[in-house]
């Protein structure tokens, strides 16, 4: 296999610099990535042509958590306290099946916020970013771990996920007398800024995307469950100081099956322009990045998809829907100069009806039609 990982990852370095102006298409798809058979799963992954692969890296949390413990040497990818061998997996295969992995950074650890919460940010910024550190360095393309093989390299990386939904950040909002400041915004502007440090001081070549914000929120403070819809959370970001990150990631999602693709999201109250942004309308985040960091800062779609019915009566569309409704989204993210990835949201249906049926195979493996578009849409991307 080490023979393998370096020439598999000699290959896919030369094809991705021939072919950074175009867009890849990838799977996100934790389930069966990190807690299924990694010999069933990958070579799967490899028929469905997938160029990308997004992994949540946990630094500590409900996944699977690499600091188990605090670290003397934070920034040292051998310190005892750090456990990184399902990722060190997950690489390898993936390198192997020809697939390029992204990881992205989430979770604080109980000692780094005073146990508040996983999805409380760490106190120390610094923490995170050694701990970033730490990670790229093992995943540099030279590090040699214990078992004296050296490690495929990753150079694409996010920080965290969904930071404008409460699920993963939070407090969102804090008060201040009579008014009410977005405090995830600033809590993440500290968060992505020590990620992007961490990678980039250990690899100033690797490519850091911040954002990854989920398509709405309620805006409301006062709400049982506030969260913060993306361009607000982008300014709050920006006020905060978030900088020097390559691209902006963001979820797109439809808001209804009646949505396709191209549908514009309903307008906010009264007759306001649209809070939500989806495929339909990306072009508003995207100008709304250029006015605050420019038109340099590329956009990733990190996570997208239809889910189908059955099983899910209320938000699913049908089979066939599903593929047509890929093979639309494809498209848009193509024609888009500004996207470079684009990123479907499981391979496998998850088991529970509460949790996502977006996958390109049910639960028990059969191949849904968009299996077949999936494989359609990214042999079309590497079409001369």
């Amino acid at each position: 296999m080490a023979v393998a990982l370096a020439v598999a990852a000699s290959m896919l370095l030369a094809s991705g610099a021939s072919a950074s102006q175009s867009l890849r298409l990838g799977i996100f798809d934790d389930g069966v990535v990190l807690y299924g058979e990694p010999d069933l799963v990958f070579p799967q992954l490899k028929k469905t042509g997938t160029q990308l692969l997004r992994v949540n890296l946990w630094w500590s949390g409900p996944g699977i958590s690499v600091a188990t413990r605090k670290p003397r040497r934070p920034t040292d990818p051998n310190d005892p306290a750090y456990n990184w061998d399902t990722y060190d997996r997950t690489v390898r295969f993936s390198i192997v099946n020809g697939i390029v992995p992204i990881f992205s950074v989430i979770g604080t650890p109980p000692w780094a916020n005073a146990a508040k919460g996983w999805n409380v940010a760490p106190t120390k910024p610094r923490d995170l970013q050694n701990f970033a550190a730490a990670a790229q360095k093992r995943y540099s393309g030279t590090f040699v771990n214990a078992d004296g093989i050296t490690l495929p390299r990753v150079s694409l990386w996010m920080a965290w996920n969904e930071p404008n939904n409460p699920v993963f950040l939070k407090p969102q909002y804090r008060r201040a007398g009579k008014t009410w400041t977005i405090q995830s915004g600033r809590d993440y502007a500290k968060m992505c800024n020590a990620v992007v440090q961490g990678i980039k001081s250990v690899q100033r070549s690797s490519k850091v995307a911040c954002g990854a914000t989920g398509p709405r929120g309620n805006n409301n403070p006062n709400s049982s469950r506030p969260s913060v819809s993306p361009i607000p959370f982008l300014r709050a970001m920006k006020a905060g100081g978030a900088k020097g990150f390559d691209a902006y990631a963001h979820h797109p999602y439809y808001g209804s099956p009646a949505e396709t693709p191209t549908t514009k999201p309903p307008p906010g109250k009264r007759g306001q322009p649209p809070t939500a942004v989806t495929l339909g309308n990306i072009n508003v985040l995207i100008a709304e990045l250029d006015k605050l960091y420019g038109k340099r800062t590329r956009v990733w779609v990190t996570e997208y998809g239809y889910q189908t019915n059955p099983p899910d009566r209320i938000f699913g569309v049908t089979l066939s829907k599903q593929a047509k409704y890929l093979t639309q989204a494809v498209a848009v993210a193509r024609a888009n100069p500004r996207i470079d990835l684009f990123l479907w949201f499981l391979l496998r249906d998850e088991q529970r009806l509460s949790g996502w049926q977006s996958g390109l195979t049910t639960f028990d493996g059969k191949r849904k039609p968009s299996f077949d578009a999936f494989r359609r849409a990214a042999a079309s991307l590497l079409a001369p």
